[in-house]
């Protein structure tokens, strides 16, 4: 390769323009691709998230590979993200061996194994279900009726519940339609449940686990359980039900969505059917995007599931997460992005200050690191955008809502650590809207307005 273009494709790999390395690596011909080549063509695949073209590229330098440690981990880490976990310890093991006590292989090697075990149990479990509900016919399905559990003080009264989730009792005819539109038959203790009451939020509403999640080490939360319709936004067919969380949130068609969580769309609990088949009694599990929708066993079933439900209470960290929060605000180290952005400003006077002074704000509020559709939340929509724009005022729509999860949302130890990229585009519509951001020749520009407003709110804090 020419040393300038190595030093070009250096160049684009820290500014993360991956796509730019394959799209100039793909005009060299297949044929006259070397070792080093193919190798930067699987980086820049893995690093884009297509992991099956990273292993084609690795796959045809496999045998000048063997010697090399740096080719079995991006080998290791396309397989991992493939959940093919037991090839990535595999190869995983072959770097670690060729260069013992590099810290990204061992860290990625121990997750492998880990997600591996974890693999297997849930084969094993999966067949022996199976197998289960071969010899029962499927005899059993129809008798978990919550026959033993009281139901009488179980949903919390509220006008968000009744106007989210809670639907009229469902009759026959709307249940199999349902099940018709889902393509599923749901539990008969699910719809026991559901003809008591449609839907709703429970008063017990965390779930006990053996296995850490995105959301806690020891317990999984649910927001509420969707109810047997199409009118409630969280009903089963509702705008925000199961079909729209497999189909728009790409969470895996393996059956029904029944539960959303606290965390707005970053995990949901499912009913799942790959054991017991469409028509079968699904096991319960937990499905969590913010770990490449990895799945979690809840319960044999949905009886089992709403039984096992705990009161938040049992695991009431509010005070320490409060208090973890406050010193991640106020000490935390901003993400690159947001430094440099910060960097620039010459507008406001001790712009990290203030910004910090805003954002704990918002955790003495909600008691939490995030950002909603809240006036705070608003004000720091509105302060990145500022900042993002000043120094890059040739922006898109496209662009910035790419770009944005680089300044807090992901970027340092100053972070959020997670966001439902809906609020931002409901801000954004609303600023267009308003006319506080403009768009010209396809790029955001905040009006002289909007600044003075941006900068006003940041000099006041």
């Amino acid at each position: 390769m020419n040393p300038v273009h190595i030093e070009q494709l250096n160049q684009w790999h820290e500014e993360d323009k991956h796509q730019q390395i394959v799209d100039a690596l793909l005009t060299i011909l297949e044929k006259d691709r070397d070792y080093e080549t193919n190798n930067r063509l699987g980086r820049a695949y893995n690093n884009l998230g297509l992991y099956e073209e990273a292993l084609h590229h690795f796959e045809l330098i496999a045998e000048a590979g063997q010697p090399d440690p740096l080719w079995h981990y991006r080998v290791g880490f396309a397989l991992y993200h493939l959940k093919r976990y037991e090839d990535a310890v595999k190869a995983l093991r072959n770097a670690d061996q060729l260069n013992a006590g590099d810290q990204h292989t061992e860290s990625l090697l121990k997750w492998s194994l880990q997600k591996a075990e974890k693999q297997q149990r849930e084969q094993r479990r999966i067949e022996a279900k199976r197998k289960a509900a071969l010899e029962s016919h499927g005899t059993a399905a129809n008798q978990v009726l919550l026959a033993n559990m009281p139901l009488t003080d179980f949903w919390e009264e509220s006008e968000y519940a009744r106007n989210s989730y809670q639907s009229e009792p469902p009759m026959d005819d709307l249940v199999i339609s349902i099940e018709e539109e889902l393509g599923y038959k749901l539990p008969a203790s699910y719809i026991t449940l559901m003809k008591q009451q449609n839907g709703g939020i429970p008063k017990n509403a965390c779930f006990p686990t053996e296995e850490a999640t995105s959301w806690a080490e020891d317990h999984i939360a649910i927001s509420g359980i969707m109810g047997i319709g199409r009118e409630k936004s969280y009903s089963l067919c509702g705008d925000l039900g199961s079909t729209f969380m497999i189909e728009e949130w790409g969470y895996p068609d393996i059956g029904v969505v029944i539960c959303d969580c606290p965390s707005a769309g970053h995990d949901v609990v499912m009913l799942d059917y790959r054991a017991c088949g469409r028509d079968g009694e699904p096991e319960v599990i937990h499905v969590d995007q913010e770990d490449d929708y990895e799945i979690t066993f809840l319960a044999d079933n949905f009886e089992a599931f709403i039984s096992g439900l705990v009161n938040e209470e049992e695991y009431d960290t509010s005070e320490e997460d409060k208090h973890a929060a406050l010193d991640k605000v106020a000490h935390g180290k901003f993400s690159p992005l947001l430094e440099e952005l910060c960097a620039a400003i010459t507008d406001v006077e001790q712009l990290e200050q203030k910004i910090r002074r805003i954002c704990t704000q918002i955790v003495e509020e909600k008691g939490h690191f995030s950002f909603h559709a809240d006036e705070l939340s608003y004000v720091m929509y509105d302060v990145q955008f500022w900042l993002y724009t000043k120094s890059y005022p040739d922006t898109s729509r496209e662009q910035y809502l790419t770009i944005y999860e680089k300044m807090i949302t992901f970027g340092g130890e100053f972070s959020l650590g997670g966001y439902a990229p809906s609020f931002i585009t409901d801000w954004l519509d609303r600023r267009l809207q308003e006319g506080r951001i403009v768009q010209d020749n396809g790029c955001l520009h905040a009006t002289n307005l909007f600044v003075d407003e941006v900068v006003q709110q940041l000099q006041s804090a």
